[in-house]
């Protein structure tokens, strides 16, 4: 079956922060602690799904805007849990952050104990993958575009429009 996977919006976000620089499939897998064969699946799964690029081996940049502003919400839409702590998303974190005025313990974060990362209080956000918190703290970029990702999930319409503007921005759409 070719479902699109939250695991795989995380692998074409990866790919969007890592630019133009170069890339193999097994690296991928190490820096987003996935197996390789979830890679490799779901580079197929995008490809399928016209959000990747497998000739040039490059993500779709204009599709993937308009994926993660008009359905990312609708296809893995986000339950809130409780207050807890955890490491900074959405509005939360760059590149929103300071953008939108949020009281101190009311922003966004992926829940995490892993004292190695920068965290803080806030409603838990259920990454699309478990290794995202660890994976977007190795690469600042890729946290952003998580961040940006997960505002299109958690966000309010004000929050929504200024992700999508930050997005069409990064990803030239």
């Amino acid at each position: 079956m070719n479902h699109l996977r939250p695991k795989d919006v995380v692998l074409a976000l990866k790919l969007a922060a890592r630019g133009t620089r170069p890339w193999m499939q097994k690296d991928l897998a190490r820096e987003l602690a996935f197996a390789p064969s979830e890679v490799s699946q779901g580079l197929r799964r995008l490809a399928a799904c016209c959000l990747f690029n497998e000739g040039e081996k490059r993500v779709r940049r204009s599709d993937l805007k308009l994926f993660l502003v008009f359905g990312l919400r609708h296809v893995f839409p986000v339950q809130l849990k409780m207050f807890g702590r955890g490491m900074p998303t959405a509005i939360s974190t760059a590149p929103l952050a300071g953008r939108v005025i949020v009281g101190a313990g009311e922003g966004f974060v992926w829940e995490s104990r892993n004292a190695d990362l920068p965290l803080v209080e806030g409603r838990l956000v259920e990454p699309l993958a478990p290794s995202v918190p660890e994976a977007a703290a190795a690469d600042p970029v890729f946290h952003e575009y998580l961040a940006l990702a997960d505002t299109m999930r958690v966000g309010r319409a004000r929050e929504r429009a200024l992700a999508a503007a930050e997005l069409a921005r990064r990803l030239g759409a």
